[in-house]
């Protein structure tokens, strides 16, 4: 049997996967990546560690799983969207990674020249100024990093995303590809005419040259060929360089960002579908079919996946917080132990008390693409306790989502019947009550959590023939559980508006 092997390159770890032709996915173990946190708002990875994170996750996968050594058709590869890295020629990193939660280039975004051009730069790219995108960072190391700008110029160092990066250094420099859902993340990138925009290269002073080439996602991206010196300097044994030789000539067919990966796995390959993914971050995407919508309501348009020549685009809306909050309730407020003990907690009172969590800890994502603003817990009272505090928490995920989707059906005129979730944090099935509660849709909770993995699968067998089309792919689409609205209007209404006077207040506390 031929296999799939699927990559899902995450924040804090890399998975991979094997996807067979019944649409099954086995999973190897997880490598986690180390974040670095060298100063307040800053992010990174060391990108050495991410690509050497890949290869044992593969090594992982192929322990686990030996039929499948000699037997890997294609590779597809999905990876945290906007992450930034300067490398040399041999796909060495020059600096660390800038992570996309990173917000050190705030003051880049504030340029007189560059803030001018914030209506012009979502006219092309689809996207709002703001330091979560990548052509901000490529500046900030052109800038910060010694040495690199002469490098640059002299076409002896490279701007890469991460699908980039691994590109490079799976093929040891032969193919320098990076795939529209990604570029459409570097606000350098034309979303309608699908290449680099020459007045923006020249906006933020970043050589074409230097940039990975765009490609559909479902194409041919090159052919493995490890570099067993480079592979040696990262700390790879003999016998396990022997283990990845397997790899070499097999094609890396599929490219997709992170969240349109997600998308496709989940099946919403139809106008109007939607889906959200609970993980550090939410990302809410719909799918706006193949033809790039611009909201009028602060969300973002990127391109989701391209097959057949044909491209489709989703509209998104990025929530900086969400299972970093159950983090947050547990590591740094201490209240409680584990995630697991949310739902008890938030069952076991009838409300939060009037209590409101707004989680900007890193400032706030769409609709507001406020950098300055900043968390703020409001209607607190000598009654409130930590039940109130934690289901506050909870309850902001699902505040957050309801925002992102109410404005995607009123910029699109389309009203979504289904939302599909994935991720860890949809676990908590208070959250997903409310979820459909607060939308007044249904919520279907897919069977796997790991829709990256599999959207970057069906990507490259799209590409590579192993799967026949989308007919054949929407077979694999399961879910697990299924939630139904049963809150009135007026309930929704007088809890949202609370929330949204709690947002004001975290604007305000941003601009003192």
């Amino acid at each position: 049997m031929e296999y799939i092997l699927s990559i899902d390159q995450g924040t804090t770890s890399t998975k991979a996967f094997l996807l067979d032709k019944d649409g099954q996915l086995q999973q190897g173990s997880p490598v986690p990546i180390k974040q670095y946190y060298p100063q307040p708002g800053f992010v990174e990875h060391d990108a050495d560690e991410i690509f050497s994170s890949v290869l044992r996750a593969i090594l992982n996968l192929i322990t686990k799983f030996p039929e499948a050594k000699g037997n890997i058709r294609c590779v597809g590869i999905t990876n945290q969207r906007e992450t930034t890295i300067a490398m040399d020629l041999k796909g060495r990193p020059l600096y660390h990674a800038i992570v996309w939660q990173c917000r050190r280039t705030t003051d880049i975004c504030r340029r007189p020249e560059i803030k001018g051009k914030d209506r012009r730069i979502t006219e092309i790219t689809g996207l709002k100024i703001d330091p979560y995108f990548s052509a901000t960072k490529m500046l900030w190391l052109k800038e910060n990093v010694e040495g690199l700008s002469d490098l640059l110029d002299k076409g002896q160092a490279l701007f890469a995303t991460v699908d980039g990066f691994l590109v490079y250094n799976l093929t040891s420099g032969k193919s320098f590809r990076s795939d529209y859902s990604n570029c459409s993340r570097t606000m350098l990138f034309d979303i309608t005419e699908l290449r680099y925009s020459s007045e923006l290269l020249s906006l933020f002073g970043i050589r074409k040259e230097c940039l990975a080439e765009p490609s559909p996602s479902c194409s041919d991206h090159g052919q493995i060929d490890l570099d067993e010196t480079r592979l040696s300097d990262l700390g790879f044994s003999s016998s396990e360089i022997e283990g990845l030789r397997s790899l070499n000539g097999v094609p890396i067919t599929g490219v997709l960002g992170d969240q349109p990966a997600a998308l496709l796995g989940q099946n919403a390959v139809n106008e109007g579908d939607a889906k959200t993914t609970y993980g550090t971050g939410c990302f809410t995407l719909m799918n706006v079919g193949n033809r790039p919508v611009m909201s009028r309501s602060g969300l973002l348009t990127s391109c989701s996946w391209s097959y057949n020549g044909v491209t489709s685009y989703a509209l998104e809306g990025s929530i900086f917080q969400a299972g970093s909050i159950i983090s947050w309730l547990k590591d740094e407020m201490r209240l409680i132990d584990s995630p697991s003990e949310c739902d008890g907690i938030c069952y076991s009172i009838k409300d939060t008390g009037g209590v409101y969590l707004v989680p900007a800890f890193t400032g706030l994502g769409a609709p507001y693409w406020k950098p300055d603003a900043r968390g703020v817990l409001t209607g607190l009272t000598r009654g409130t306790g930590r039940k109130q505090i934690v289901r506050a928490g909870v309850e902001s995920i699902a505040y957050q989502v309801t925002e992102l989707v109410k404005l995607m059906m009123d910029d699109t005129g389309i009203k979504t019947k289904c939302m599909k979730v994935d991720g860890g944090v949809c676990a908590s099935q208070f959250l997903m009550q409310l979820q459909s509660d607060l939308l007044g849709i249904k919520i279907a909770r897919a069977e796997s959590d790991e829709m990256t993995a599999m959207g970057a699968g069906l990507a490259a067998g799209l590409s590579s023939g192993y799967f026949k089309g989308f007919d054949e792919i929407s077979s694999f689409y399961k879910a697990s559980l299924e939630y139904e609205p049963n809150m009135s209007a007026y309930e929704v209404s007088r809890v949202m508006d609370a929330y949204q006077n709690a947002v004001r207040a975290a604007l305000l506390a941003g601009n003192t």
